[in-house]
Protein backbone atom coordinates (compact mmCIF):
# COMPACT_ATOMS: atom_id res chain seq x y z
CA UNK A 1 0.00 0.00 0.00
CA UNK A 2 1.56 3.55 -0.76
CA UNK A 3 1.08 6.65 1.16
CA UNK A 4 -1.86 8.19 -0.92
CA UNK A 5 -3.99 4.59 -0.70
CA UNK A 6 -3.37 4.59 2.88
CA UNK A 7 -4.45 8.31 2.99
CA UNK A 8 -7.70 7.20 1.63
CA UNK A 9 -8.82 4.53 3.47
CA UNK A 10 -8.17 6.95 6.86
CA UNK A 11 -10.74 9.69 5.30
CA UNK A 12 -13.25 6.53 4.25
CA UNK A 13 -13.11 4.70 7.41
CA UNK A 14 -12.52 7.51 10.21
CA UNK A 15 -15.34 8.00 12.68
CA UNK A 16 -15.16 10.88 15.32
CA UNK A 17 -15.75 9.48 18.36
CA UNK A 18 -17.64 11.38 21.32
CA UNK A 19 -15.91 13.48 23.79
CA UNK A 20 -16.17 14.14 27.17
CA UNK A 21 -15.70 11.70 30.76
CA UNK A 22 -15.60 8.32 30.55
CA UNK A 23 -18.92 8.06 31.69
CA UNK A 24 -20.65 10.78 29.02
CA UNK A 25 -18.21 9.05 26.17
CA UNK A 26 -19.90 6.05 26.95
CA UNK A 27 -23.35 6.92 27.43
CA UNK A 28 -23.12 9.23 24.00
CA UNK A 29 -22.06 6.18 22.30
CA UNK A 30 -23.35 3.15 23.49
CA UNK A 31 -27.38 5.04 24.72
CA UNK A 32 -26.78 7.88 22.06
CA UNK A 33 -25.36 5.85 19.13
CA UNK A 34 -26.13 2.36 19.40
CA UNK A 35 -29.76 2.66 21.59
CA UNK A 36 -28.67 0.68 24.37
CA UNK A 37 -30.64 1.89 27.46
CA UNK A 38 -30.85 1.27 30.80
CA UNK A 39 -34.30 -0.52 29.99
CA UNK A 40 -32.49 -2.97 27.60
CA UNK A 41 -29.97 -3.96 30.02
CA UNK A 42 -32.27 -4.40 32.59
CA UNK A 43 -33.84 -7.44 30.35
CA UNK A 44 -30.78 -8.60 29.50
CA UNK A 45 -29.80 -8.99 32.72
CA UNK A 46 -33.28 -10.96 33.68
CA UNK A 47 -32.95 -13.34 30.40
CA UNK A 48 -29.19 -13.82 32.06
CA UNK A 49 -30.95 -15.10 35.32
CA UNK A 50 -34.18 -16.39 33.79
CA UNK A 51 -32.60 -19.72 34.14
CA UNK A 52 -30.95 -19.96 37.59
CA UNK A 53 -27.44 -18.67 38.49
CA UNK A 54 -26.24 -16.19 41.10
CA UNK A 55 -24.64 -13.55 39.35
CA UNK A 56 -24.53 -11.97 35.85
CA UNK A 57 -22.91 -9.60 34.17
CA UNK A 58 -22.57 -7.54 30.82
CA UNK A 59 -19.22 -6.19 29.17
CA UNK A 60 -20.10 -3.49 26.28
CA UNK A 61 -16.88 -2.89 24.45
CA UNK A 62 -16.40 -0.66 21.39
CA UNK A 63 -12.90 -0.74 20.43
CA UNK A 64 -11.32 2.00 17.71
CA UNK A 65 -7.98 0.59 16.25
CA UNK A 66 -5.22 2.23 14.27
CA UNK A 67 -2.05 0.84 12.72
CA UNK A 68 0.58 1.11 10.93
CA UNK A 69 3.79 -0.83 9.83
CA UNK A 70 6.83 0.43 7.56
CA UNK A 71 9.56 -1.55 6.88
CA UNK A 72 12.06 -0.33 4.35
CA UNK A 73 10.62 2.91 3.81
CA UNK A 74 7.55 0.97 2.24
CA UNK A 75 4.38 0.67 4.30
CA UNK A 76 3.41 -3.23 4.74
CA UNK A 77 0.15 -3.06 6.51
CA UNK A 78 -1.96 0.50 7.33
CA UNK A 79 -5.27 -0.69 9.16
CA UNK A 80 -8.13 0.91 11.07
CA UNK A 81 -10.24 -1.73 12.54
CA UNK A 82 -13.56 -1.21 15.15
CA UNK A 83 -15.04 -4.03 16.86
CA UNK A 84 -18.14 -3.49 19.20
CA UNK A 85 -20.12 -6.01 21.38
CA UNK A 86 -21.53 -7.19 24.60
CA UNK A 87 -19.68 -10.30 26.64
CA UNK A 88 -22.63 -12.18 28.89
CA UNK A 89 -21.53 -14.12 32.06
CA UNK A 90 -23.48 -16.03 34.43
CA UNK A 91 -21.81 -17.42 37.11
CA UNK A 92 -23.55 -20.20 39.61
CA UNK A 93 -20.84 -21.68 42.41
CA UNK A 94 -17.86 -22.34 40.43
CA UNK A 95 -19.40 -22.77 36.78
CA UNK A 96 -19.64 -19.98 34.36
CA UNK A 97 -21.94 -19.21 31.22
CA UNK A 98 -20.32 -17.10 28.85
CA UNK A 99 -22.06 -15.73 25.44
CA UNK A 100 -21.26 -12.91 23.36
CA UNK A 101 -23.15 -10.95 20.49
CA UNK A 102 -21.26 -8.44 18.22
CA UNK A 103 -25.22 -7.33 17.59
CA UNK A 104 -26.49 -5.19 20.13
CA UNK A 105 -30.03 -5.42 19.55
CA UNK A 106 -32.08 -6.11 22.18
CA UNK A 107 -33.15 -9.59 20.66
CA UNK A 108 -29.53 -10.04 19.76
CA UNK A 109 -28.51 -9.37 23.58
CA UNK A 110 -31.31 -11.66 25.16
CA UNK A 111 -30.32 -14.42 23.03
CA UNK A 112 -26.71 -14.40 24.31
CA UNK A 113 -27.42 -13.89 27.46
CA UNK A 114 -29.84 -17.20 27.70
CA UNK A 115 -27.37 -19.21 26.33
CA UNK A 116 -25.07 -18.17 29.23
CA UNK A 117 -27.92 -18.90 31.75
CA UNK A 118 -28.13 -22.13 30.13
CA UNK A 119 -25.51 -23.61 32.49
CA UNK A 120 -27.63 -22.53 35.86
CA UNK A 121 -30.45 -24.81 36.81
CA UNK A 122 -31.33 -22.55 39.85
CA UNK A 123 -31.62 -19.11 41.13
CA UNK A 124 -30.53 -17.45 44.16
CA UNK A 125 -30.75 -14.15 43.55
CA UNK A 126 -33.86 -12.63 42.17
CA UNK A 127 -34.68 -10.88 39.24
CA UNK A 128 -35.26 -7.22 40.95
CA UNK A 129 -32.89 -6.87 42.72
CA UNK A 130 -30.49 -6.87 39.09
CA UNK A 131 -32.21 -3.34 38.48
CA UNK A 132 -30.80 -1.49 41.09
CA UNK A 133 -27.30 0.22 39.15
CA UNK A 134 -25.11 2.28 40.90
CA UNK A 135 -22.97 4.11 38.55
CA UNK A 136 -19.47 4.36 40.27
CA UNK A 137 -17.30 7.12 39.50
CA UNK A 138 -13.31 5.56 39.44
CA UNK A 139 -10.01 7.69 39.52
CA UNK A 140 -8.80 8.33 36.02
CA UNK A 141 -5.27 7.36 35.71
CA UNK A 142 -5.07 8.12 32.27
CA UNK A 143 -7.05 11.15 31.82
CA UNK A 144 -6.38 11.75 27.95
CA UNK A 145 -8.13 14.52 26.01
CA UNK A 146 -5.68 14.55 22.57
CA UNK A 147 -5.62 10.69 21.78
CA UNK A 148 -3.11 9.51 19.69
CA UNK A 149 -6.20 8.41 17.63
CA UNK A 150 -6.28 11.87 16.49
CA UNK A 151 -3.33 12.07 14.65
CA UNK A 152 -3.55 12.48 10.78
CA UNK A 153 -2.01 8.98 9.47
CA UNK A 154 0.60 11.24 7.26
CA UNK A 155 1.81 12.29 10.80
CA UNK A 156 2.31 8.89 12.17
CA UNK A 157 4.00 8.08 8.80
CA UNK A 158 6.44 10.88 9.35
CA UNK A 159 7.45 9.73 12.95
CA UNK A 160 7.82 6.19 11.42
CA UNK A 161 9.95 7.61 8.93
CA UNK A 162 12.34 9.27 11.49
CA UNK A 163 12.45 6.20 13.69
CA UNK A 164 13.81 4.42 10.40
CA UNK A 165 15.89 6.81 9.81
CA UNK A 166 17.34 7.26 13.12
CA UNK A 167 18.01 3.76 13.10
CA UNK A 168 19.92 3.75 9.53
CA UNK A 169 21.97 6.71 10.33
CA UNK A 170 22.92 5.27 13.30
CA UNK A 171 25.62 2.33 11.71
CA UNK A 172 25.83 1.36 8.09
CA UNK A 173 25.88 -2.17 9.60
CA UNK A 174 22.22 -1.80 10.31
CA UNK A 175 20.49 -3.43 6.55
CA UNK A 176 17.15 -3.76 7.63
CA UNK A 177 14.36 -1.51 9.76
CA UNK A 178 11.02 -2.22 10.76
CA UNK A 179 8.83 0.18 12.65
CA UNK A 180 5.50 -0.07 14.14
CA UNK A 181 2.46 2.24 15.45
CA UNK A 182 -0.51 1.07 17.13
CA UNK A 183 -2.93 3.21 19.18
CA UNK A 184 -6.60 2.08 20.19
CA UNK A 185 -9.57 3.54 22.52
CA UNK A 186 -11.61 1.22 24.20
CA UNK A 187 -14.58 2.53 26.04
CA UNK A 188 -16.39 -0.22 28.12
CA UNK A 189 -19.44 0.30 30.16
CA UNK A 190 -19.85 -2.84 33.07
CA UNK A 191 -23.31 -3.72 34.41
CA UNK A 192 -24.32 -6.34 36.84
CA UNK A 193 -26.74 -8.06 38.60
CA UNK A 194 -25.66 -6.74 42.18
CA UNK A 195 -25.87 -2.75 40.68
CA UNK A 196 -22.13 -2.40 39.96
CA UNK A 197 -22.62 0.01 36.51
CA UNK A 198 -18.91 1.73 35.69
CA UNK A 199 -17.78 2.81 32.27
CA UNK A 200 -14.05 3.46 30.77
CA UNK A 201 -11.78 4.79 28.29
CA UNK A 202 -9.22 3.16 27.62
CA UNK A 203 -6.28 4.80 25.35
CA UNK A 204 -3.35 2.65 24.60
CA UNK A 205 -0.11 3.22 22.31
CA UNK A 206 2.83 1.47 21.40
CA UNK A 207 6.01 1.96 19.27
CA UNK A 208 8.08 0.05 18.33
CA UNK A 209 11.52 -0.10 16.17
CA UNK A 210 13.32 -3.83 14.98
CA UNK A 211 16.73 -3.82 13.31
CA UNK A 212 18.90 -6.31 11.54
CA UNK A 213 22.37 -5.56 11.66
CA UNK A 214 25.00 -7.97 9.82
CA UNK A 215 28.61 -7.96 9.04
CA UNK A 216 29.77 -10.36 7.12
CA UNK A 217 28.06 -13.75 8.46
CA UNK A 218 27.11 -12.09 11.55
CA UNK A 219 23.60 -11.15 11.65
CA UNK A 220 22.38 -9.59 14.80
CA UNK A 221 18.76 -8.06 15.73
CA UNK A 222 17.80 -5.06 18.23
CA UNK A 223 14.70 -3.50 19.02
CA UNK A 224 13.16 -0.90 21.63
CA UNK A 225 9.73 0.54 21.98
CA UNK A 226 7.69 2.68 24.04
CA UNK A 227 3.94 3.23 24.97
CA UNK A 228 1.65 3.39 27.27
CA UNK A 229 -1.86 4.48 28.26
CA UNK A 230 -0.47 8.10 26.66
CA UNK A 231 -2.02 10.66 24.55
CA UNK A 232 -0.44 13.12 21.80
CA UNK A 233 0.96 15.39 24.81
CA UNK A 234 3.65 11.85 25.53
CA UNK A 235 4.62 11.78 21.72
CA UNK A 236 5.27 15.62 21.55
CA UNK A 237 6.91 15.66 24.97
CA UNK A 238 10.20 13.90 23.14
CA UNK A 239 11.48 13.06 20.43
CA UNK A 240 10.42 9.80 21.15
CA UNK A 241 10.75 8.34 17.00
CA UNK A 242 15.03 9.33 17.05
CA UNK A 243 15.53 7.63 20.66
CA UNK A 244 13.91 4.41 19.98
CA UNK A 245 15.27 4.08 16.43
CA UNK A 246 18.85 5.09 18.17
CA UNK A 247 18.47 2.14 20.69
CA UNK A 248 17.35 -0.52 18.59
CA UNK A 249 20.27 0.10 16.17
CA UNK A 250 22.87 0.50 19.08
CA UNK A 251 21.25 -3.23 20.43
CA UNK A 252 21.82 -4.76 17.18
CA UNK A 253 25.61 -3.38 16.90
CA UNK A 254 26.27 -4.27 20.15
CA UNK A 255 25.38 -7.88 19.60
CA UNK A 256 27.85 -8.29 16.48
CA UNK A 257 30.59 -7.83 19.01
CA UNK A 258 29.11 -9.90 22.00
CA UNK A 259 30.80 -12.74 23.03
CA UNK A 260 29.25 -16.66 23.63
CA UNK A 261 28.18 -16.16 27.15
CA UNK A 262 29.26 -18.60 29.61
CA UNK A 263 27.40 -21.45 31.53
CA UNK A 264 27.05 -23.02 34.82
CA UNK A 265 25.73 -21.48 38.25
CA UNK A 266 26.42 -17.94 39.15
CA UNK A 267 25.58 -14.63 40.07
CA UNK A 268 22.90 -13.08 38.19
CA UNK A 269 22.56 -9.16 38.25
CA UNK A 270 19.15 -8.08 37.09
CA UNK A 271 19.31 -4.22 35.68
CA UNK A 272 16.38 -2.02 36.19
CA UNK A 273 12.64 -1.62 34.42
CA UNK A 274 13.07 -3.97 31.95
CA UNK A 275 14.00 -7.50 33.91
CA UNK A 276 10.50 -7.01 35.74
CA UNK A 277 9.53 -9.27 32.97
CA UNK A 278 10.85 -12.22 34.82
CA UNK A 279 9.14 -11.24 38.02
CA UNK A 280 6.09 -10.97 35.99
CA UNK A 281 6.34 -14.56 34.54
CA UNK A 282 8.05 -16.17 37.84
CA UNK A 283 6.59 -15.10 40.57
CA UNK A 284 3.80 -12.99 39.48
CA UNK A 285 1.49 -15.85 37.06
CA UNK A 286 1.75 -18.22 39.61
CA UNK A 287 0.35 -15.47 42.42
CA UNK A 288 -3.06 -15.49 40.47
CA UNK A 289 -5.54 -16.78 42.54
CA UNK A 290 -7.23 -19.23 40.05
CA UNK A 291 -3.80 -21.31 40.17
CA UNK A 292 -4.15 -21.78 43.85
CA UNK A 293 -7.42 -21.86 44.19
CA UNK A 294 -7.08 -24.79 41.83
CA UNK A 295 -4.29 -26.00 44.18
CA UNK A 296 -2.21 -26.27 40.95
CA UNK A 297 0.64 -22.96 42.13
CA UNK A 298 3.42 -23.44 43.16
CA UNK A 299 2.59 -20.92 46.23
CA UNK A 300 -0.61 -22.50 46.96
CA UNK A 301 -1.61 -22.72 50.71
CA UNK A 302 1.46 -20.62 51.42
CA UNK A 303 -0.05 -17.48 52.68
CA UNK A 304 1.84 -16.44 55.64
CA UNK A 305 4.81 -18.03 54.64
CA UNK A 306 8.04 -17.51 54.14
CA UNK A 307 8.24 -17.28 49.87
CA UNK A 308 11.27 -15.03 49.23
CA UNK A 309 14.34 -13.13 50.38
CA UNK A 310 13.49 -10.81 53.15
CA UNK A 311 14.90 -8.01 50.78
CA UNK A 312 11.72 -8.46 48.66
CA UNK A 313 8.69 -7.12 48.64
CA UNK A 314 6.47 -7.22 45.71
CA UNK A 315 2.97 -5.48 44.85
CA UNK A 316 0.84 -5.35 41.74
CA UNK A 317 -1.74 -2.46 41.01
CA UNK A 318 -3.73 -0.86 37.99
CA UNK A 319 -3.12 2.60 39.94
CA UNK A 320 -0.23 3.92 38.35
CA UNK A 321 -0.44 7.06 35.85
CA UNK A 322 0.07 6.23 32.23
CA UNK A 323 1.50 2.69 32.99
CA UNK A 324 0.46 0.17 30.21
CA UNK A 325 -0.68 -1.92 33.36
CA UNK A 326 -3.08 0.52 34.30
CA UNK A 327 -7.01 0.61 34.71
CA UNK A 328 -9.60 2.93 36.18
CA UNK A 329 -11.77 0.21 36.65
CA UNK A 330 -10.95 -4.07 35.94
CA UNK A 331 -12.86 -5.82 33.30
CA UNK A 332 -15.67 -6.79 36.29
CA UNK A 333 -16.35 -3.14 37.28
CA UNK A 334 -14.24 -3.76 40.48
CA UNK A 335 -11.59 -0.51 40.97
CA UNK A 336 -7.61 -1.22 41.28
CA UNK A 337 -5.84 -1.01 44.65
CA UNK A 338 -2.41 -1.57 45.53
CA UNK A 339 -1.74 -5.15 45.88
CA UNK A 340 0.72 -6.72 48.57
CA UNK A 341 1.59 -10.01 47.48
CA UNK A 342 4.79 -10.39 49.13
CA UNK A 343 5.89 -8.52 52.12
CA UNK A 344 9.73 -8.44 53.35
CA UNK A 345 9.49 -12.20 52.01
CA UNK A 346 6.29 -13.17 53.11
CA UNK A 347 3.44 -14.38 51.08
CA UNK A 348 0.58 -11.68 51.65
CA UNK A 349 -2.13 -12.48 49.49
CA UNK A 350 -2.82 -13.26 45.55
CA UNK A 351 -4.57 -11.79 42.93
CA UNK A 352 -8.62 -12.16 42.63
CA UNK A 353 -11.21 -11.84 40.52
CA UNK A 354 -14.68 -12.30 41.49
CA UNK A 355 -14.59 -16.06 41.32
CA UNK A 356 -11.14 -16.24 43.05
CA UNK A 357 -12.47 -13.69 46.03
CA UNK A 358 -15.53 -15.38 46.77
CA UNK A 359 -13.98 -18.63 47.00
CA UNK A 360 -10.96 -17.32 49.57
CA UNK A 361 -14.44 -14.52 51.42
CA UNK A 362 -12.38 -12.25 50.04
CA UNK A 363 -12.84 -8.79 48.26
CA UNK A 364 -11.81 -8.98 44.30
CA UNK A 365 -8.53 -6.73 44.17
CA UNK A 366 -9.31 -5.34 40.75
CA UNK A 367 -7.68 -8.23 38.51
CA UNK A 368 -10.54 -9.62 36.36
CA UNK A 369 -9.54 -8.84 33.21
CA UNK A 370 -10.40 -9.68 29.49
CA UNK A 371 -8.97 -9.51 26.29
CA UNK A 372 -12.29 -8.37 25.00
CA UNK A 373 -16.12 -8.91 24.83
CA UNK A 374 -15.65 -12.04 23.36
CA UNK A 375 -13.50 -13.77 26.51
CA UNK A 376 -14.80 -14.26 30.14
CA UNK A 377 -12.59 -11.96 32.57
CA UNK A 378 -9.95 -14.37 34.72
CA UNK A 379 -7.37 -13.22 37.17
CA UNK A 380 -4.49 -11.27 35.62
CA UNK A 381 -1.72 -8.61 36.62
CA UNK A 382 -1.78 -5.18 36.32
CA UNK A 383 1.43 -3.57 36.81
CA UNK A 384 4.06 -5.86 38.84
CA UNK A 385 6.70 -4.89 40.38
CA UNK A 386 9.52 -4.91 42.88
CA UNK A 387 10.01 -2.33 45.86
CA UNK A 388 13.04 -0.17 45.76
CA UNK A 389 15.36 -1.60 48.24
CA UNK A 390 18.53 0.72 49.63
CA UNK A 391 21.84 -0.24 47.97
CA UNK A 392 23.70 1.53 45.48
CA UNK A 393 23.71 -0.44 42.01
CA UNK A 394 27.29 0.52 41.93
CA UNK A 395 27.81 -1.89 45.06
CA UNK A 396 25.70 -4.37 43.70
CA UNK A 397 28.16 -4.74 40.86
CA UNK A 398 31.08 -4.54 43.35
CA UNK A 399 29.81 -7.33 44.98
CA UNK A 400 30.14 -9.92 42.01
CA UNK A 401 33.59 -11.19 41.13
CA UNK A 402 32.44 -13.29 38.32
CA UNK A 403 28.87 -13.17 37.21
CA UNK A 404 26.63 -11.79 33.96
CA UNK A 405 24.22 -8.55 34.33
CA UNK A 406 20.95 -8.98 32.18
CA UNK A 407 19.35 -5.22 30.84
CA UNK A 408 16.72 -6.87 28.96
CA UNK A 409 14.03 -9.86 28.22
CA UNK A 410 12.92 -10.92 25.02
CA UNK A 411 9.91 -12.44 27.27
CA UNK A 412 10.28 -16.67 29.07
CA UNK A 413 8.39 -18.86 30.17
CA UNK A 414 7.07 -20.83 33.81
CA UNK A 415 5.57 -23.55 34.82
CA UNK A 416 2.83 -22.64 36.97
CA UNK A 417 2.61 -25.63 38.84
CA UNK A 418 6.48 -26.08 40.24
CA UNK A 419 7.86 -22.68 39.60
CA UNK A 420 10.67 -23.54 37.04
CA UNK A 421 11.33 -20.88 34.02
CA UNK A 422 13.40 -20.02 31.38
CA UNK A 423 14.20 -17.05 30.37
CA UNK A 424 16.41 -15.01 27.04
CA UNK A 425 17.85 -11.88 27.88
CA UNK A 426 18.47 -10.03 24.99
CA UNK A 427 21.53 -7.71 26.19
CA UNK A 428 23.41 -9.10 28.93
CA UNK A 429 26.88 -8.65 30.02
CA UNK A 430 29.84 -10.14 31.95
CA UNK A 431 30.79 -8.67 35.14
CA UNK A 432 34.47 -9.17 36.21
CA UNK A 433 35.92 -8.24 39.62
CA UNK A 434 32.73 -5.74 39.90
CA UNK A 435 33.04 -4.37 36.69
CA UNK A 436 30.71 -4.82 33.52
CA UNK A 437 33.46 -5.71 30.80
CA UNK A 438 31.92 -7.37 27.38
CA UNK A 439 28.93 -7.94 25.64
CA UNK A 440 27.42 -11.81 25.66
CA UNK A 441 25.01 -13.39 24.04
CA UNK A 442 22.73 -16.75 23.20
CA UNK A 443 22.21 -17.30 27.09
CA UNK A 444 19.43 -18.30 28.76
CA UNK A 445 18.70 -18.30 32.97
CA UNK A 446 17.19 -20.98 33.98
CA UNK A 447 15.73 -21.42 37.62
CA UNK A 448 12.72 -21.79 40.34
CA UNK A 449 10.61 -18.81 40.89
CA UNK A 450 10.52 -18.93 44.84
CA UNK A 451 14.10 -20.64 45.06
CA UNK A 452 15.30 -17.64 42.77
CA UNK A 453 13.58 -15.24 44.58
CA UNK A 454 14.57 -16.71 48.16
CA UNK A 455 18.18 -16.04 46.50
CA UNK A 456 18.23 -12.08 46.41
CA UNK A 457 20.84 -10.84 48.03
CA UNK A 458 20.86 -7.41 47.14
CA UNK A 459 17.84 -4.83 46.25
CA UNK A 460 18.99 -1.59 44.75
CA UNK A 461 17.90 1.98 45.20
CA UNK A 462 17.26 3.02 41.29
CA UNK A 463 13.99 1.56 40.87
CA UNK A 464 12.00 2.33 37.80
CA UNK A 465 8.91 0.81 35.16
CA UNK A 466 9.86 -0.81 32.00
CA UNK A 467 9.04 1.69 29.01
CA UNK A 468 5.47 0.25 28.28
CA UNK A 469 5.95 -2.33 25.40
CA UNK A 470 4.76 -5.60 27.50
CA UNK A 471 1.75 -7.95 26.43
CA UNK A 472 0.82 -11.05 28.82
CA UNK A 473 -0.84 -14.56 27.45
CA UNK A 474 -2.75 -16.06 29.68
CA UNK A 475 -5.32 -19.14 28.15
CA UNK A 476 -5.12 -17.64 24.78
CA UNK A 477 -6.11 -14.32 26.02
CA UNK A 478 -3.41 -10.97 25.33
CA UNK A 479 -3.63 -8.19 27.81
CA UNK A 480 -1.14 -5.28 28.11
CA UNK A 481 0.77 -5.37 31.52
CA UNK A 482 3.41 -2.89 32.89
CA UNK A 483 6.43 -4.54 35.09
CA UNK A 484 8.96 -2.68 37.18
CA UNK A 485 12.16 -3.31 38.72
CA UNK A 486 15.30 -1.98 41.09
CA UNK A 487 18.57 -3.65 40.21
CA UNK A 488 18.80 -6.74 42.28
CA UNK A 489 21.57 -9.32 42.90
CA UNK A 490 20.60 -13.13 42.69
CA UNK A 491 23.06 -14.77 44.15
CA UNK A 492 23.01 -17.82 42.07
CA UNK A 493 21.34 -18.56 39.32
CA UNK A 494 21.77 -21.27 36.38
CA UNK A 495 23.21 -19.60 32.81
CA UNK A 496 22.65 -22.19 29.63
CA UNK A 497 23.72 -21.87 26.31
CA UNK A 498 21.63 -21.85 23.50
Amino acid sequence: MDLEEALLEEQETVLQLPTGTPDQMAKALFEGQMGVTDFHMHQVLQAALSRGGDYADLYFEYAYRTSVVMEESIIKNSSISISKGVGVRVLKGDQTGYAYSEDLSLEAMQRAARTAASIATSATVKEHEGYRFNRLKPSNYYPVIRMVTDLPLADKITKIQDAERAAHDYDPRIKRVTVSMVDTVDIVRIVTSDGRFVSDVRPMFRMNVHCVAQEEKNVQTGSAGVGGRVGLPFLEAEDHPNQIGKKAAAEAILLLGAEQAPSGSMPVILGPAQSGILLHEAVGHPLEADFNRKGSSAYSGRVGEQVASPLCTIYDTGTIDYDRGALNCDDEGFLPSQNLLIENGILRGYMHDRISAAHYDLEPTGNGRRESYAHYPMPRMTTTYLANGETDPEEILEAVDQGIYCVSFSGGQVDISNGDFVFVPTVAYLVEKGKITKPIKNLTLIGNGPDAMSQVSLVGNDFAFSEGIWTCGKDGQSVPVGVGLPTVLISEMTVGGM
